[in-house]
């Protein structure tokens, strides 16, 4: 009876050169360094997403609080309660920290400004404090 694997054994093992030029084996690799590649750029769209969703909430609440300041029969303080509240309902407690109601001009109209510091969220939820600072702005109304 023949051994079928003799003539595997007698062969001289290969080259070190041979063995770099054949790729018979790398497509593990190349697939474990491919799927840690697309996963990475994967989790950084999703961040940026998260990071402006964060920001067009917390300006959206800041303008909805520069509308309810600038009403005849209320103050600046209905502006920060109502941004605060807008801000915590979807972002949570931890975003609606600093907020502020003023009054200024802009093209010669008085306006209420509210202004908002958060933090950009940088992984996760988690972000620099007061690193986004925002502002909403609604003409005062004149009774």
């Amino acid at each position: 009876m023949r051994d079928p694997f003799a003539e595997r054994r007698r062969r001289r093992p290969r080259a070190p050169a041979v063995r770099l030029i054949d790729d018979r084996g790398s497509a593990p690799a190349e697939f474990v360094l491919v799927g840690a590649l697309l996963a990475l750029v994967t989790l950084a769209v999703l961040q940026l997403a998260l990071a402006l969703f964060v920001r067009n909430t917390v300006l959206d609440a800041a303008a909805e609080g520069a509308r309810q300041a600038s009403l005849a029969d209320v103050g600046p303080d209905a502006g920060v309660e109502r941004t605060r509240d807008l801000i915590a309902a979807t972002l949570g407690d931890g975003y609606a920290v600093e907020v502020a109601a003023d009054t200024g001009e802009w093209q010669g109209q008085p306006v209420a400004i509210v202004t908002v510091r958060a933090p950009l969220p940088v992984i996760g939820l988690i972000g620099i404090p007061s690193s986004l600072e925002v502002s909403g702005h609604a003409a005062i109304e004149d009774v």
